[in-house]
C-alpha cells in the first residue's frame, strides 16, 4: 500500500503489536523465568493500624525451601522513607507535609497490606507457605477511616509526629467570589462526595531481577509506566550508576495510573536478587493488589454556584477534603487536578477553590485513569444542572450559555495548573462539541419518541449530555532516535513504557509520514532503558503528545538526511525528491531511485572520509518539551432506562463527540474512548472499596467489588473533531483519560432525568451511585414525600 505524500497520520493503520498480542508472543513480566529464579511473597499486615511489637521469622526461616526472610532489621541503609515523586508546585500559602513509607514496616503499621517481612524462595508456593510461619505481635490502634472525621482535632494520629492529620492546605482564587455571589439572583450549594476505586488492571504489578557479577550489571523487568525514572531510583538505592542498571516495562497489562508510581518492591526484589547471587521475582496476587497498589478517588466537596435569572454563571466556591491515604508520595496532582478541571470549558469569571488533603488509614492514593478530573467535573456538572432546574432552564441551554467560545483562545483561567502553569487552554471546540452531541444523539428530536417507546415496559427513560475538558501532555520531556539501517528496516527508539495505548502503531505512523515507509515496516522499541535513556514516562494522556512531537522531530532529522544522500547518489537537487516506498526516488521520473538500504549503508562508509560537518549514519535522536500542557475537550451523551423496583440502570445507547487536536489513528482513539468509558461507567455505578469500621476492606476480590462487564457495556458511538494545538507541530491532543471523566456527570443527570416524574426533586449527589445507593435514595425520597411538606434545598436563595 503506497502513500506517497505523507498521509499515514489520520489512517485507520491495523494495530502492529496484536499479532503477537493475540497469538500468544507478546512477552509480559509474567512471561520472565531467568534460570534458577527464586520467588517472593510478602508478608502483610492485615490490620489498618498499628504498632509492631515483635516479628518472630525463625519458623520461616527454618522451613525448607527457603533461602531468605527480609525485615525491615535486615535492610541497612536502605531502610529510608522513599522520595516525593511530583513536589507540589510552588503556591502562595502552600502547606505541605510528606511523608512517605518505609519499604519494610519498622514501628507503625499506617494501611492494611503494609509488607512486613520478605520471603525469598525455592517456589512462590513455598514462599507462601513460609509467610504463613511469621508470627507478628501487633498492638492495634484507633483507626482514621471516616474522611470527614480525619480532620478532626480529637481524631488518631496517622503520623504520630503532625499536629494533626492535615496532609496539605491549598487555597487558589481568581476575581471576587464574594462580590459575585452578593449580586446573583441565585445561589446553590450542595455537598458532593465520591469514593474510592482501584485501577483494576487485568496484570497486576511484576518484578523480576536478575544479578549480573561478573558484568557488575542489574537487569530488572518491571510492570512501570516509568522505566526510566523507576530506574534512576533504584540505582541511586543500591549504589549504582544508572549505566549499571537496565530497566525493561515489556507489554504491560494495563496501567491506568498506579503502575507510574514507584514501590518498594520495586527496589527490595532487585536487592534480594544481589544479596542472594541469585534472580528473584515476585508477582503480585489479585488480593494483595485491593491493598498493595495505590488507589483514587475518595473526596468530599462542599460547592456553590452563583449564576443569574438567565444562567450565566457569576462564580463558583468549592471546598472539598481529599484522602491521600497514609503516605502522599505522589504530592498534588490529584487535587489540584479537580481544582482546576471543575472550571471546565466554561467561563467562570469569580472562583474561590480550597481543598485540605487528610491522611486515613487507607492505602495510598495516587492517580487513576482521570486522576481527580472526574471529581471536578461532576461537582461542576451538577451544580450545572441543579442551577438549571432552579431557573426553569434546558440543561444543554445553560451550558451553551456558558461555555468559552472559539474566538475566546487561548483562554487563561489563571490559576496555577499540575505543570506548575497558568491554567491555560491552548485551543478547542467547546461550542461545536456540545451542538454536534446534541444533534447526533437526537436530543430534541428522536430521543422524545424513543424516550415514549421505552416507556411502555414499565421503566423510566432519561438522558443526560455533559461536557468535559481535559489537560492533557504535559511536560517536561520525553525523546525518541530513530535509525535506518542497512537492511531497509527502521529502528524507533523512545523511553516511554506501553500498556495497550497502541504506541507501537500511532508512533510508526509518524514515522512512515515523514520517510516513505509503510507502519508495518517501522520496528518500535518502548519502555527499555538501554535502547533509550532519557525520559519520564506515561500517564497524564502525553504518549501522543510529548513522545509523539519527539519522534516527529527525529523524523523530520532523518528525513532532511535521506533526502541530502539521496541527491548526492542521483545528482539532482534534494528538492526534486520524493520519499516513498522505502526508497527516493525523483519527481515524475520513479525510475531513478535508490532505497533507503542502500543509503544507510553509503551513509556508514568502512573507509574513506566523512564530509566535515556530517555525521554518520541515517539516525537522529530528538527531544519535546511544551510549554504547558494542551487541552482536550468533548462532551457525553447518555441514555438511560431505569426500573423504578429494583433501581437497576440500564444503558441504552452512549454517545462521545471529542476533540484531541490531531488524531494519529481514529481506530486507536475511539478504542481508548472506549475503554474510558467503560472505567467510568464502573466509577459510577458498580465499584465501590467498601471498608469496614477498623479500616479494613470487606470486598477484596472480584467476587465482591464489582468492575462492568462486556453485558453492562453498550456499544459506544464516537465522533472525531479536531481543533489542533497551538502548542506543538503535530497539532495532537491526550485521549487516554478523556472517556472515562465525565461519565458519573452524565449518568447522574440521566438517571435524575429518568426519574423526573416518580421522583421529582431527587438529587444524585454521591458517586458511586450503585443500585443499592440509588434503591436508599429513591426509598428515602418517596419517604419524604409522604410525609410533612420537605423545606427548600439548602443553599437557595
Amino acid at each position: 500500500m503506497s502513500r506517497a505524500g505523507g498521509t499515514w497520520v489520520g489512517a485507520r493503520v491495523p494495530r502492529n503489536e496484536d499479532a503477537r498480542l493475540l497469538t500468544g508472543r507478546a512477552q509480559f513480566v509474567e512471561d520472565v523465568e531467568p534460570p534458577g529464579a527464586l520467588h517472593v511473597a510478602f508478608v502483610r499486615s492485615d490490620l489498618p493500624a498499628g504498632r509492631l511489637r515483635s516479628l518472630d521469622v525463625e519458623s520461616a526461616r527454618a522451613h525448607p525451601g527457603v533461602h531468605a526472610v527480609f525485615t525491615a532489621a535486615d535492610l541497612g541503609p536502605l531502610l529510608r522513607p522513599g522520595a516525593v515523586l511530583v513536589p507540589p508546585p510552588p503556591l502562595e500559602g502552600l502547606v505541605f507535609h510528606a511523608r512517605t513509607a518505609l519499604p519494610l514496616v519498622r514501628e507503625r503499621i499506617r494501611h492494611q497490606g503494609e509488607a512486613l517481612a520478605m520471603i525469598v524462595a525455592e517456589s512462590r508456593y513455598v514462599a507462601e507457605d513460609a509467610a504463613q510461619l511469621v508470627e507478628a505481635d501487633i498492638e492495634p490502634l484507633d483507626p482514621v477511616v471516616d474522611l470527614g472525621r480525619a480532620l478532626d482535632a480529637d481524631a488518631p494520629r496517622v503520623h504520630e509526629d503532625l499536629p494533626s492529620n492535615l496532609a496539605a492546605h491549598v487555597r487558589q482564587a481568581k476575581g471576587d467570589y464574594a462580590a459575585a455571589r452578593a449580586r446573583a439572583d441565585l445561589v446553590l450549594e450542595r455537598r458532593f462526595s465520591y469514593d474510592r476505586g482501584i485501577g483494576g488492571a487485568i496484570e497486576n504489578r511484576a518484578v523480576v531481577a536478575e544479578w549480573d557479577a561478573r558484568a557488575d550489571r542489574l537487569q530488572v523487568w518491571d510492570t512501570t509506566q516509568a522505566p526510566i525514572p523507576v530506574r534512576n531510583v533504584v540505582a541511586a538505592a543500591l549504589g549504582l550508576s544508572e549505566s549499571q542498571v537496565r530497566f525493561v516495562a515489556p507489554f504491560v497489562g494495563g496501567g491506568f495510573g498506579p503502575k507510574i508510581m514507584f514501590y518498594a518492591e520495586e527496589i527490595l526484589v532487585p536487592w534480594a536478587s544481589i544479596q542472594l547471587g541469585r534472580p528473584v521475582k515476585w508477582v503480585e496476587d489479585r488480593y494483595e493488589n485491593f491493598f498493595a497498589t495505590t488507589q483514587e478517588r475518595g473526596q468530599l466537596h462542599e460547592a456553590e454556584i452563583a449564576v443569574t435569572r438567565e444562567g450565566r454563571i457569576l462564580g463558583v466556591r468549592d471546598l472539598f477534603i481529599h484522602d491521600s491515604g497514609a503516605y502522599d508520595p505522589y504530592g498534588l496532582t490529584i487535587p489540584i487536578n479537580t481544582q482546576c478541571t471543575l472550571l471546565g470549558p466554561y467561563r467562570v469569571p469569580n472562583y474561590e477553590s480550597e481543598f485540605r488533603v487528610a491522611f486515613t488509614n487507607k492505602p495510598i492514593v495516587t492517580p487513576v485513569r482521570g486522576a481527580g478530573r472526574q471529581h471536578g467535573v461532576f461537582v461542576m456538572e451538577r451544580l450545572l444542572d441543579l442551577a438549571a432546574r432552579g431557573l426553569g432552564l434546558d440543561p444543554v441551554e445553560i451550558r451553551r450559555r456558558n461555555v468559552i467560545g472559539p474566538d475566546e483562545f487561548p483562554y487563561n483561567h489563571e490559576i496555577m495548573y499540575q505543570d506548575f502553569a497558568p491554567l491555560r487552554y491552548d485551543s478547542g471546540s467547546y461550542e461545536e462539541s456540545l451542538e454536534e452531541t446534541v444533534r447526533l444523539v437526537g436530543y430534541e428530536e428522536t430521543f422524545p419518541r424513543e424516550r415514549e417507546r421505552v416507556q411502555t415496559d414499565g421503566r423510566a427513560v432519561g438522558i443526560g449530555v455533559v461536557n468535559y475538558v481535559e489537560g492533557t501532555g504535559i511536560g517536561p520531556y520525553e525523546g525518541a532516535r530513530i535509525t535506518v539501517e542497512p537492511g531497509g528496516t527502521v529502528r524507533l527508539a523512545t523511553g516511554v513504557g506501553t500498556q495497550g495505548q497502541g504506541h507501537f502503531t500511532s508512533f510508526a505512523q509518524i514515522v512512515a509520514d515523514a520517510i516513505g515507509v509503510t507502519p508495518s515496516d517501522v520496528r518500535v522499541v518502548t519502555g527499555d532503558t538501554s535502547d533509550f535513556h532519557w525520559g519520564t514516562g506515561t500517564f497524564a494522556s502525553r504518549g501522543a503528545v510529548v513522545a509523539g512531537n519527539a519522534i516527529h522531530a527525529a523524523a523530520q532529522s532523518v528525513r532532511e538526511k535521506i533526502l541530502d544522500h539521496a541527491a548526492a547518489a542521483l545528482e539532482v537537487d534534494p528538492e526534486d525528491l520524493e520519499l516513498a516506498d522505502g526508497a527516493a526516488r525523483v519527481r515524475g521520473a520513479p525510475d531513478l531511485s535508490v532505497d533507503l538500504g542502500a543509503l544507510a549503508l553509503a551513509a556508514n562508509p568502512l573507509r574513506g572520509a566523512v564530509e566535515p560537518g556530517t555525521e554518520p549514519g541515517l539516525e537522529a535522536t530528538s527531544y519535546f518539551g511544551p510549554p504547558y500542557g494542551t487541552t482536550a475537550n468533548g462532551t457525553h451523551a447518555v441514555v438511560v432506562a431505569v426500573d423504578p423496583e429494583t433501581a437497576m440502570v440500564e444503558i441504552l445507547r452512549y454517545l462521545v463527540v471529542h476533540d484531541c487536536g490531531t488524531v494519529i489513528n481514529p481506530t486507536i482513539v475511539e478504542g481508548q474512548i472506549h475503554g474510558g468509558v467503560a472505567a467510568g461507567i464502573g466509577n459510577a455505578f458498580y465499584e465501590e472499596l467498601v471498608f469496614d469500621e477498623f479500616g479494613g476492606t470487606s470486598n477484596a476480590s472480584f467476587m465482591d467489588y464489582l468492575l462492568p462487564t462486556s453485558t453492562d457495556v453498550p456499544a459506544i458511538e464516537t465522533a472525531h473533531l479536531e481543533t489542533p494545538s497551538t502548542l506543538n507541530p503535530l497539532g495532537t491532543k491526550g485521549v487516554g483519560e478523556g472517556g472515562a471523566i465525565p461519565v458519573a456527570a452524565a449518568f447522574a443527570q440521566a438517571v435524575e432525568d429518568a426519574l423526573a416524574d416518580i421522583a421529582p426533586g431527587l438529587e444524585i449527589l454521591d458517586i458511586p451511585t450503585s443500585p443499592r445507593r440509588l434503591f436508599e435514595l429513591l426509598q428515602a425520597h418517596g419517604e419524604r414525600r409522604s410525609g410533612p411538606r420537605a423545606a427548600p434545598p439548602a443553599g437557595v436563595s
